[in-house]
């Protein structure tokens, strides 16, 4: 929820990559995915690493749904994809002042949601496995429902690598070579997992029907 008094991010440039900004809160993303600033990722970059609020402001807007939707996937918790949305901007922050765009800003940010998510994870299930937490007579809490989109809830028996991929290419609209860059890999095993995948979904009954007359996406 979007806190009393503090609508919008604050941007806080030491002048050092070094040194770690103070706190940030950040609002609850909002259902529109781009802000309408008609200024390029790299522009807005290079200006927010000189201390310009609305500069930052736009490239969070602009953001914010492809860090929770990602963050999302990862954690399967909307708090705690919430958390992610706000250490990525914070990290972020920390990077601004040597950092030189050359593609978008998602390209840029992926790993980092994914890093993120992935240790938030793992510090919610070392606790949930800790002693302390298997006291009977105490149920967990139930995660919250986050309404994942119909293609993320159909390609979960697939292998990691593909899905990841497949939702790259078909939920966040990154091109093949885009994901290449955020996962560090050839551009060649990008396109053999997505073919993969969308092959095996393709033989399943309960999901050929998602890529029937479709092209084979690979540029």
């Amino acid at each position: 929820m979007e806190p009393p008094g503090d609508p919008q991010p604050r941007l806080h440039i030491t002048g050092s990559a070094d040194n770690a900004p103070p706190p940030i809160k950040f609002p609850a993303p909002v259902s529109t995915p781009r802000d309408d600033d008609p200024r390029a990722d790299a522009l807005l970059v290079g200006l927010a690493s000189r201390g310009d609020e609305e500069a930052f402001l736009a490239l969070y807007k602009r953001h914010r749904s492809f860090v929770i939707s990602v963050a999302r996937r990862y954690t399967r918790d909307e708090s705690e994809a919430l958390d992610v949305l706000q250490d990525t901007f914070a990290y972020l922050v920390k990077k601004l002042p040597t950092l030189r765009l050359t593609s978008k800003l998602s390209t840029f940010l992926y790993p980092a949601v994914r890093n993120i998510a992935l240790t938030i994870r793992r510090k919610d299930r070392m606790v949930a496995l800790s002693p302390a937490h298997d006291a009977p007579g105490k149920a967990a809490p139930a995660a919250p429902e986050t309404g994942p989109r119909p293609i993320e809830s159909v390609v979960t028996n697939l292998p990691e690598g593909q899905r990841e991929v497949l939702l790259l290419r078909f939920v966040n609209d990154l091109s093949l070579r885009e994901i290449a860059s955020v996962l560090d890999i050839p551009v060649g095993t990008v396109k053999s997992r997505l073919h993969q995948a969308i092959a095996t979904l393709r033989e399943d009954p309960k999901t050929q029907s998602l890529f029937e007359g479709e092209p084979p996406h690979t540029s």
